[in-house]
């Protein structure tokens, strides 16, 4: 992977991440783990993410997602898909590990992921 268009890490730094590109959207989910993790999302082919260090994961519901954590701070850090599905090849990567200045010009969608599974904007 080149130079990162994006980069971050969790509270510790154990566990980094590099986008080698930068993503043209946010996704702010509401759904019941979305909404307690806080998280950001910036979905991205996994050929364009790099994360390094440790993380163990955690799922619920359905068991289709695996969200990664910082095995040291507990940070969310990333999700990947349980059994990923031919032509949906998507992971996604917890941009408020960002730098705040670094995605403050990248546009955030709304996703109701706890009623409708629909964006709200």
């Amino acid at each position: 992977m080149s130079a990162a268009a994006l980069s971050g890490s969790c509270h510790c730094g154990a566990v980094t991440f590099r986008l080698a590109t930068r993503p043209a959207q946010i996704v702010k989910c509401n759904c019941s783990a979305c909404r307690r993790y806080r998280a950001l999302w910036a979905h991205m082919p996994p050929d364009q993410v790099d994360v390094t260090g440790q993380t163990a994961t955690y799922s619920h519901g359905d068991k289709q997602l695996a969200f990664h954590f910082c095995r040291r701070c507990g940070a969310t850090t990333h999700w990947t898909p349980i059994k990923p599905q031919p032509g949906a090849p998507w992971m996604a990567v917890n941009l408020a590990m960002a730098v705040p200045d670094q995605i403050a010009d990248i546009p955030v969608r709304h996703f109701d992921g706890a009623e409708t599974w629909r964006f709200l904007d």
